[in-house]
């Protein structure tokens, strides 16, 4: 399992490539994309506030 600052990286790759595409379903999927990688960094977020001992190392100090 990944850090959620690394699911959060993954998002914003998502959003650069996005503005590099015309308006269209290429571009309208890479910002679902960009949507589901932030909804895992906040899931795995919430995980760890709830159960530290899952963490990775340097994770909990994750904002």
């Amino acid at each position: 399992m990944k850090k959620a600052s690394e699911y959060r990286k993954h998002a914003e790759e998502c959003r650069v490539l996005a503005r590099q595409v015309p308006e269209g379903p290429q571009r309208d999927q890479l910002l679902e994309m960009a949507r589901t990688w932030d909804a895992l960094a906040a899931d795995r977020k919430a995980l760890i506030q709830k159960h530290p001992e899952l963490a990775l190392p340097d994770e909990a100090d994750e904002a």
